[in-house]
């Protein structure tokens, strides 16, 4: 490392916290990334990326330059800010599970010198920052606003974007008093090209669920109204695009298989959680999310009926899942519709294959899948090929071609005589 720079630490080297360390070290940062994960740390020490829009060349560039993985909590000893990405699912019960977080702030509070700023991203309930973060450092002996600087920013990472760069995504940014917002400020203000100050870490926090939970609502309701264009033998597809025409007052959303991804189908649910202790009642998100979870079994039962006026039933049907990954152009299967899709096919005995040129292996439910490949012969095998996601480096074209059926969820094919769209 070149210590005539600053240092700066990572931790959590994901989807999110790998681009957020490759972007402190072009800033000119000396960068400590630790992750729990040594299979991960060793990885990037051999200069290979496990990050899909993460060039190999990319990362052995930053090793070169001042980035340092480690599994060592004690490497960041000597840093001036940390940012923290680590994962935030959901419990079994819908409760958020914050495990990763109190992990990692429990070591950092032990290691941490003074006058470090550290910046929450990882998603979390209103004031988990200020009832998490802060009281563990300040049971440490540290003095929020005068010891150590504690601050929240949501991350705005978008898997397969590639149009706009993560350091030109206006970076939210609320400190838990000012003093610590100001700190974290002028760190971020290094990295990226706009940062929005909001007035706490706990209003930071609520612009991220807010943004996801936009999402959430408004794909609830064009699902919904995807089933009752089905029922109307109206294209949905097109209703979408002619609406998107009025120039004011309507953003296209589209319908799919259901949602996927480490936010949407997450987030909002810590936003429902929170407003439940408040004893308030989130019938909106609520109900998107019912909806949104309906749609693996609209899919099934899609493909059940159009198999039936085959003369075929499902559990006798051979059917092949084309795209698992939860999104196009990434390998990224975090609650992929897959997961639901390929459940429920199973539930009836149906014979499953699927191909995925970024997920070579895929398990559900314990059973391990192989993607296979998508040969005209392959395609041809099988009863009813469903397109869950449509990668660009699919050849929908030869899909459509060689199945006997395709169903497909993304709006990626042309209606014809063996198509037909969600």
């Amino acid at each position: 490392m070149d210590r005539d720079r600053d240092t700066v630490g990572v931790v959590g080297l994901g989807y999110v916290g790998l681009p957020l360390a490759l972007a402190y070290e072009q800033a000119g940062y000396d960068v400590v990334g630790v992750d729990v994960d040594a299979d991960r740390v060793a990885e990037l020490n051999d200069g290979t990326s496990y990050v899909t829009d993460v060039a190999d060349s990319t990362v052995q560039e930053a090793i070169d330059s001042g980035f340092s993985p480690t599994t060592d909590y004690d490497e960041l000893s000597d840093v001036t800010g940390i940012s923290v990405c680590v994962p935030t699912p959901l419990r079994k019960t819908g409760q958020p599970d914050l495990s990763y977080v109190a992990d990692a702030v429990d070591r950092l509070a032990s290691v941490i010198p003074p006058e470090c700023v550290v910046v929450l991203e990882s998603t979390v309930y209103p004031g988990a920052t200020e009832e998490l973060v802060a009281p563990t450092l300040a049971e440490n002996g540290l003095s929020v606003g005068e010891d150590v600087y504690v601050a929240f920013s949501p991350e705005r990472i978008d898997p397969g974007r590639e149009e706009i760069g993560l350091t030109e995504i206006p970076k939210v940014l609320g400190g838990v008093t000012a003093a610590c917002g100001d700190r974290a400020e002028a760190l971020y203000t290094t990295v990226f090209d706009e940062v929005v100050r909001v007035d706490s870490a706990t209003e930071a926090e609520l612009v991220k669920l807010l943004e996801n939970t936009f999402r959430s609502v408004n794909i609830g309701l064009i699902n919904e109204t995807a089933m009752i264009a089905h029922e109307l033998e109206v294209d949905i597809w097109n209703v979408v695009d002619a609406a998107a025409t009025k120039p004011y007052g309507f953003m296209p959303f589209y319908p799919g298989p259901g949602l996927g991804g480490h936010c949407i189908p997450i987030d909002p649910l810590y936003l429902s959680w929170k407003a439940g202790q408040q004893g308030i009642e989130t019938k909106f998100i609520d109900l998107a999310d019912e909806v949104n979870r309906e749609m693996p079994q609209h899919v099934v039962q899609r493909v059940t009926k159009l198999l039936n006026d085959r003369g075929t039933a499902l559990s006798q049907s051979s059917i092949l899942v084309v795209g698992v990954a939860y999104k196009p152009d990434v390998s990224d299967v975090r609650e992929s519709p897959a997961y639901d899709v390929i459940g429920l096919l199973d539930e009836w005995d149906a014979n499953i294959s699927y191909h995925d040129p970024h997920v070579p292996d895929f398990e559900v439910q314990g059973e391990q899948f192989q993607s296979v490949n998508l040969t005209p012969e392959e395609l041809g095998r099988h009863d009813c090929a469903i397109i869950v996601t449509d990668h660009d480096d699919l050849d929908i074209e030869s899909v459509v071609e060689n199945s006997q059926l395709v169903f497909d969820t993304r709006n990626a094919t042309d209606e014809g005589p063996n198509v037909r769209r969600l």
